[in-house]
Protein backbone atom coordinates (compact mmCIF):
# COMPACT_ATOMS: atom_id res chain seq x y z
CA UNK A 1 0.00 0.00 0.00
CA UNK A 2 1.33 3.46 -1.16
CA UNK A 3 1.65 5.75 1.72
CA UNK A 4 1.04 9.07 -0.18
CA UNK A 5 -1.62 11.17 1.07
CA UNK A 6 -3.11 11.28 -2.51
CA UNK A 7 -2.22 8.11 -3.15
CA UNK A 8 -5.38 5.49 -3.37
CA UNK A 9 -5.47 3.19 -0.28
CA UNK A 10 -5.45 -0.58 -2.27
CA UNK A 11 -4.99 -3.97 -0.55
CA UNK A 12 -4.06 -2.94 3.41
CA UNK A 13 -3.72 -6.30 5.10
CA UNK A 14 -6.95 -6.49 7.41
CA UNK A 15 -7.28 -9.09 10.34
CA UNK A 16 -10.23 -9.41 12.58
CA UNK A 17 -9.45 -10.84 15.93
CA UNK A 18 -12.95 -12.19 17.62
CA UNK A 19 -13.17 -14.16 21.38
CA UNK A 20 -15.77 -14.10 23.49
CA UNK A 21 -15.96 -11.85 26.87
CA UNK A 22 -12.29 -11.28 28.72
CA UNK A 23 -10.66 -13.69 26.33
CA UNK A 24 -7.83 -11.26 25.84
CA UNK A 25 -8.24 -9.55 22.76
CA UNK A 26 -7.20 -6.55 23.62
CA UNK A 27 -4.12 -7.76 25.97
CA UNK A 28 -3.05 -9.95 22.14
CA UNK A 29 -3.66 -6.59 19.57
CA UNK A 30 -1.17 -4.81 22.27
CA UNK A 31 1.46 -7.51 21.83
CA UNK A 32 0.79 -7.53 18.00
CA UNK A 33 1.40 -3.47 18.07
CA UNK A 34 4.44 -3.80 20.49
CA UNK A 35 5.60 -6.17 17.59
CA UNK A 36 4.51 -3.46 14.97
CA UNK A 37 7.46 -2.92 12.20
CA UNK A 38 8.70 0.55 13.62
CA UNK A 39 8.06 2.51 10.22
CA UNK A 40 4.67 0.97 9.83
CA UNK A 41 1.12 2.97 10.55
CA UNK A 42 -1.36 0.61 11.58
CA UNK A 43 -4.79 0.87 12.57
CA UNK A 44 -7.32 -0.80 14.80
CA UNK A 45 -10.97 -0.71 15.13
CA UNK A 46 -12.39 -1.48 18.29
CA UNK A 47 -15.86 -2.18 18.87
CA UNK A 48 -17.26 -2.66 22.50
CA UNK A 49 -20.91 -4.20 23.56
CA UNK A 50 -21.10 -1.24 26.20
CA UNK A 51 -22.24 1.98 25.38
CA UNK A 52 -18.86 3.45 26.91
CA UNK A 53 -15.54 3.01 24.90
CA UNK A 54 -12.85 1.62 27.05
CA UNK A 55 -10.37 0.41 24.76
CA UNK A 56 -9.56 2.69 23.13
CA UNK A 57 -8.27 4.76 25.72
CA UNK A 58 -6.67 2.02 27.07
CA UNK A 59 -4.67 1.49 23.13
CA UNK A 60 -3.95 5.40 23.62
CA UNK A 61 -2.57 5.10 26.81
CA UNK A 62 0.24 2.77 25.71
CA UNK A 63 0.60 2.77 21.97
CA UNK A 64 -0.22 6.92 20.90
CA UNK A 65 -0.36 7.81 17.21
CA UNK A 66 3.47 9.18 17.85
CA UNK A 67 3.86 5.34 17.73
CA UNK A 68 2.05 5.22 14.08
CA UNK A 69 -1.02 3.77 16.05
CA UNK A 70 -4.55 5.00 14.96
CA UNK A 71 -7.20 3.86 16.62
CA UNK A 72 -10.81 4.27 16.23
CA UNK A 73 -13.93 2.74 18.26
CA UNK A 74 -17.35 2.15 17.82
CA UNK A 75 -18.96 1.83 21.16
CA UNK A 76 -22.62 0.72 22.09
CA UNK A 77 -23.21 -2.87 20.61
CA UNK A 78 -22.45 -4.92 17.53
CA UNK A 79 -20.56 -2.26 14.96
CA UNK A 80 -22.25 -4.24 12.46
CA UNK A 81 -25.90 -3.62 12.80
CA UNK A 82 -28.18 -1.15 11.09
CA UNK A 83 -26.76 -2.64 8.01
CA UNK A 84 -23.22 -1.88 8.93
CA UNK A 85 -23.65 1.88 8.99
CA UNK A 86 -21.90 2.48 12.49
CA UNK A 87 -18.77 0.25 11.35
CA UNK A 88 -18.61 1.79 7.58
CA UNK A 89 -18.58 5.21 9.26
CA UNK A 90 -15.86 4.57 11.43
CA UNK A 91 -13.57 2.46 9.53
CA UNK A 92 -13.25 5.19 6.39
CA UNK A 93 -12.72 7.77 8.74
CA UNK A 94 -10.21 5.74 10.47
CA UNK A 95 -8.80 4.91 7.19
CA UNK A 96 -8.47 8.43 5.58
CA UNK A 97 -6.53 9.61 9.08
CA UNK A 98 -4.27 7.26 9.49
CA UNK A 99 -3.61 5.65 6.07
CA UNK A 100 -2.24 2.45 7.42
CA UNK A 101 -0.28 -0.62 6.31
CA UNK A 102 -2.47 -2.72 8.17
CA UNK A 103 -5.71 -2.65 9.97
CA UNK A 104 -7.19 -4.62 12.76
CA UNK A 105 -10.54 -5.13 13.74
CA UNK A 106 -11.71 -6.26 17.29
CA UNK A 107 -15.33 -6.72 17.25
CA UNK A 108 -17.01 -7.25 21.03
CA UNK A 109 -17.24 -10.17 22.75
CA UNK A 110 -20.95 -10.16 21.96
CA UNK A 111 -20.84 -9.37 18.15
CA UNK A 112 -21.05 -10.98 15.04
CA UNK A 113 -18.10 -11.88 13.36
CA UNK A 114 -20.00 -13.23 9.93
CA UNK A 115 -21.61 -9.56 9.32
CA UNK A 116 -18.31 -8.08 10.06
CA UNK A 117 -16.52 -9.94 7.64
CA UNK A 118 -19.63 -9.78 5.30
CA UNK A 119 -19.30 -6.07 5.47
CA UNK A 120 -15.14 -6.42 4.86
CA UNK A 121 -15.88 -8.31 1.88
CA UNK A 122 -18.45 -6.16 0.18
CA UNK A 123 -17.74 -4.44 -2.84
CA UNK A 124 -16.46 -1.00 -2.20
CA UNK A 125 -14.18 -2.34 0.06
CA UNK A 126 -12.93 -4.71 -2.48
CA UNK A 127 -10.10 -3.26 -3.59
CA UNK A 128 -9.10 -1.34 -0.35
CA UNK A 129 -8.64 -4.15 2.07
CA UNK A 130 -6.99 -7.25 1.51
CA UNK A 131 -8.60 -9.46 4.16
CA UNK A 132 -6.22 -11.87 5.95
CA UNK A 133 -6.54 -14.64 8.81
CA UNK A 134 -9.58 -13.72 10.84
CA UNK A 135 -8.12 -14.73 14.54
CA UNK A 136 -10.70 -16.55 17.31
CA UNK A 137 -9.08 -16.46 20.92
CA UNK A 138 -11.11 -19.14 23.06
CA UNK A 139 -10.42 -20.04 26.61
CA UNK A 140 -10.25 -23.77 27.19
CA UNK A 141 -11.67 -23.36 30.77
CA UNK A 142 -15.11 -21.96 29.25
CA UNK A 143 -15.94 -25.03 27.67
CA UNK A 144 -17.20 -26.71 30.59
CA UNK A 145 -19.88 -24.19 31.32
CA UNK A 146 -23.18 -23.98 29.27
CA UNK A 147 -23.78 -20.89 28.66
CA UNK A 148 -20.66 -20.42 26.78
CA UNK A 149 -20.85 -23.83 24.25
CA UNK A 150 -24.53 -22.82 24.15
CA UNK A 151 -24.24 -19.15 23.26
CA UNK A 152 -24.61 -18.65 19.27
CA UNK A 153 -22.21 -16.17 19.15
CA UNK A 154 -19.04 -17.92 21.08
CA UNK A 155 -19.59 -20.72 18.43
CA UNK A 156 -19.91 -18.40 15.92
CA UNK A 157 -16.28 -17.38 16.66
CA UNK A 158 -15.20 -20.58 16.34
CA UNK A 159 -16.63 -21.49 13.25
CA UNK A 160 -15.59 -18.44 11.44
CA UNK A 161 -11.66 -18.43 12.62
CA UNK A 162 -8.61 -19.49 9.92
CA UNK A 163 -7.27 -19.55 13.26
CA UNK A 164 -7.61 -20.48 16.57
CA UNK A 165 -5.64 -19.18 19.64
CA UNK A 166 -6.18 -20.89 22.80
CA UNK A 167 -5.33 -18.36 25.74
CA UNK A 168 -4.79 -18.49 29.17
CA UNK A 169 -3.07 -21.78 28.21
CA UNK A 170 -1.26 -21.33 31.67
CA UNK A 171 -4.23 -21.66 33.39
CA UNK A 172 -5.66 -25.29 32.08
CA UNK A 173 -5.78 -28.25 34.18
CA UNK A 174 -6.11 -31.71 33.43
CA UNK A 175 -7.68 -32.21 30.00
CA UNK A 176 -8.70 -28.76 28.89
CA UNK A 177 -6.08 -28.37 25.85
CA UNK A 178 -7.37 -31.60 24.75
CA UNK A 179 -11.11 -31.01 25.07
CA UNK A 180 -10.45 -27.21 23.11
CA UNK A 181 -9.22 -29.70 19.84
CA UNK A 182 -11.98 -31.93 20.29
CA UNK A 183 -14.69 -29.17 20.34
CA UNK A 184 -12.93 -26.82 17.20
CA UNK A 185 -13.04 -30.44 15.32
CA UNK A 186 -16.65 -30.83 16.11
CA UNK A 187 -17.88 -27.04 15.35
CA UNK A 188 -15.44 -27.53 12.34
CA UNK A 189 -16.33 -30.95 11.10
CA UNK A 190 -18.23 -29.89 8.08
CA UNK A 191 -16.17 -26.69 7.19
CA UNK A 192 -12.59 -26.25 6.17
CA UNK A 193 -9.88 -27.25 9.09
CA UNK A 194 -8.29 -24.64 11.05
CA UNK A 195 -5.02 -24.53 12.65
CA UNK A 196 -5.16 -24.33 16.30
CA UNK A 197 -2.59 -22.98 18.81
CA UNK A 198 -2.34 -21.97 22.49
CA UNK A 199 -0.46 -18.95 24.30
CA UNK A 200 -0.49 -17.26 27.37
CA UNK A 201 -1.14 -13.13 28.40
CA UNK A 202 -2.45 -12.81 24.81
CA UNK A 203 1.11 -13.13 23.74
CA UNK A 204 1.12 -13.18 19.53
CA UNK A 205 3.47 -13.36 16.69
CA UNK A 206 3.25 -11.10 13.74
CA UNK A 207 3.16 -14.39 11.80
CA UNK A 208 -0.23 -15.42 12.79
CA UNK A 209 -1.42 -12.65 10.61
CA UNK A 210 -0.69 -13.70 7.27
CA UNK A 211 -2.09 -15.69 4.87
CA UNK A 212 -5.72 -15.11 2.61
CA UNK A 213 -9.17 -15.73 4.61
CA UNK A 214 -10.74 -18.94 3.69
CA UNK A 215 -13.86 -16.98 6.06
CA UNK A 216 -14.86 -14.32 3.65
CA UNK A 217 -15.67 -16.64 0.95
CA UNK A 218 -18.16 -18.39 3.21
CA UNK A 219 -19.91 -15.93 4.84
CA UNK A 220 -20.91 -13.33 1.85
CA UNK A 221 -24.26 -14.61 2.30
CA UNK A 222 -24.96 -13.82 5.83
CA UNK A 223 -28.11 -12.12 6.21
CA UNK A 224 -27.31 -9.05 8.67
CA UNK A 225 -29.64 -8.07 11.78
CA UNK A 226 -31.25 -4.87 12.67
CA UNK A 227 -31.31 -3.62 16.63
CA UNK A 228 -33.50 -0.58 15.71
CA UNK A 229 -32.16 3.48 15.45
CA UNK A 230 -29.38 4.12 18.12
CA UNK A 231 -29.66 7.30 20.17
CA UNK A 232 -26.87 9.64 20.02
CA UNK A 233 -23.76 8.07 21.62
CA UNK A 234 -22.99 9.21 25.10
CA UNK A 235 -19.69 9.68 24.48
CA UNK A 236 -20.42 12.74 22.36
CA UNK A 237 -22.52 14.82 25.31
CA UNK A 238 -21.21 16.89 27.22
CA UNK A 239 -20.84 16.71 31.00
CA UNK A 240 -23.83 18.04 33.18
CA UNK A 241 -22.91 20.44 36.39
CA UNK A 242 -22.68 16.67 38.26
CA UNK A 243 -19.87 16.27 36.15
CA UNK A 244 -20.62 12.43 34.96
CA UNK A 245 -22.69 10.29 32.94
CA UNK A 246 -24.23 6.98 33.28
CA UNK A 247 -26.10 4.60 30.56
CA UNK A 248 -26.96 1.00 30.30
CA UNK A 249 -27.10 -1.46 27.62
CA UNK A 250 -28.33 -4.90 26.78
CA UNK A 251 -28.42 -8.00 24.76
CA UNK A 252 -27.37 -11.50 23.87
CA UNK A 253 -28.15 -12.41 27.37
CA UNK A 254 -25.93 -9.71 28.86
CA UNK A 255 -26.36 -6.57 30.47
CA UNK A 256 -24.05 -3.14 30.66
CA UNK A 257 -23.77 -0.54 32.98
CA UNK A 258 -21.04 2.56 32.18
CA UNK A 259 -19.80 6.06 33.44
CA UNK A 260 -17.64 9.02 32.18
CA UNK A 261 -16.14 11.27 34.97
CA UNK A 262 -15.00 14.89 33.54
CA UNK A 263 -11.05 15.20 34.29
CA UNK A 264 -12.19 16.89 37.78
CA UNK A 265 -13.39 13.94 39.05
CA UNK A 266 -9.80 12.47 41.08
CA UNK A 267 -10.69 8.65 42.48
CA UNK A 268 -9.12 6.87 45.91
CA UNK A 269 -6.72 4.20 43.98
CA UNK A 270 -7.25 2.18 47.27
CA UNK A 271 -11.03 2.67 46.86
CA UNK A 272 -11.18 1.55 43.64
CA UNK A 273 -9.55 -1.49 44.24
CA UNK A 274 -11.61 -2.77 47.30
CA UNK A 275 -14.61 -2.33 45.00
CA UNK A 276 -12.95 -3.98 42.25
CA UNK A 277 -12.28 -7.33 44.13
CA UNK A 278 -15.28 -7.51 45.27
CA UNK A 279 -17.51 -7.10 42.12
CA UNK A 280 -18.75 -10.75 40.86
CA UNK A 281 -19.55 -9.61 37.39
CA UNK A 282 -18.72 -11.59 33.82
CA UNK A 283 -15.99 -8.65 33.29
CA UNK A 284 -15.34 -4.87 34.08
CA UNK A 285 -13.25 -2.87 32.60
CA UNK A 286 -11.70 1.59 33.39
CA UNK A 287 -9.41 3.62 32.95
CA UNK A 288 -9.36 5.94 36.09
CA UNK A 289 -7.57 9.37 36.81
CA UNK A 290 -6.61 9.24 40.68
CA UNK A 291 -4.40 10.75 42.89
CA UNK A 292 -1.92 8.21 41.99
CA UNK A 293 -2.00 8.61 38.65
CA UNK A 294 -3.87 7.30 35.87
CA UNK A 295 -4.60 3.73 35.66
CA UNK A 296 -6.21 1.38 33.46
CA UNK A 297 -8.33 -1.90 34.86
CA UNK A 298 -9.21 -5.10 33.79
CA UNK A 299 -11.42 -7.34 35.80
CA UNK A 300 -11.92 -11.16 34.45
CA UNK A 301 -12.94 -14.18 36.17
CA UNK A 302 -12.30 -12.42 39.86
CA UNK A 303 -8.78 -11.41 38.52
CA UNK A 304 -8.26 -7.86 38.67
CA UNK A 305 -4.85 -6.72 36.67
CA UNK A 306 -4.06 -3.17 36.96
CA UNK A 307 -1.41 -1.23 34.41
CA UNK A 308 -0.44 2.76 34.70
CA UNK A 309 -1.21 4.75 31.59
CA UNK A 310 0.80 7.98 30.42
CA UNK A 311 -2.55 10.25 29.81
CA UNK A 312 -6.46 9.74 29.31
CA UNK A 313 -8.70 12.92 29.12
CA UNK A 314 -11.72 11.84 31.46
CA UNK A 315 -12.23 8.34 33.67
CA UNK A 316 -14.70 5.86 32.26
CA UNK A 317 -15.38 2.43 33.34
CA UNK A 318 -17.78 -0.13 31.83
CA UNK A 319 -19.54 -3.40 33.80
CA UNK A 320 -20.53 -6.42 31.62
CA UNK A 321 -22.88 -9.09 33.70
CA UNK A 322 -26.21 -10.93 33.32
CA UNK A 323 -27.25 -8.88 36.40
CA UNK A 324 -26.92 -5.10 37.43
CA UNK A 325 -26.64 -4.02 41.16
CA UNK A 326 -28.57 -0.72 42.01
CA UNK A 327 -26.00 0.55 44.74
CA UNK A 328 -23.09 0.31 41.74
CA UNK A 329 -23.15 3.94 41.44
CA UNK A 330 -23.69 5.36 44.73
CA UNK A 331 -20.56 2.88 45.51
CA UNK A 332 -18.29 4.60 42.34
CA UNK A 333 -19.61 8.01 43.99
CA UNK A 334 -17.66 6.88 47.16
CA UNK A 335 -14.53 6.66 45.64
CA UNK A 336 -13.68 9.74 44.32
CA UNK A 337 -11.22 11.32 46.81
Amino acid sequence: MSSGSSDKLSAIPTNVITGFLGVGKTSAILSLLKAKPKHERWAVLVNEFGEIGIDGSLFVGQQPESNGVFIREVPGGCMCCAAGLPMQIALNQLLAKARPHRLLIEPTGLGHPKEVLQILSASHYESVLNVQQNITLVDARKLSDQRYTSHDTFNQQIEVADHIIGNKEDLYINSEKASLLAYVAKRKQNLRPVDVTFTQNGRLELEVLEGASNSVKEIKEAQHHHHGTKTPSINEIDFPKSGFLKVENEGEGYRSVGWRFSAENLFDRNKLHNWFNRLQVERMKAVMITSDGIFSYNLVDSTLVETELDDCVESRIEIISRELEPNWQSILLDCRS
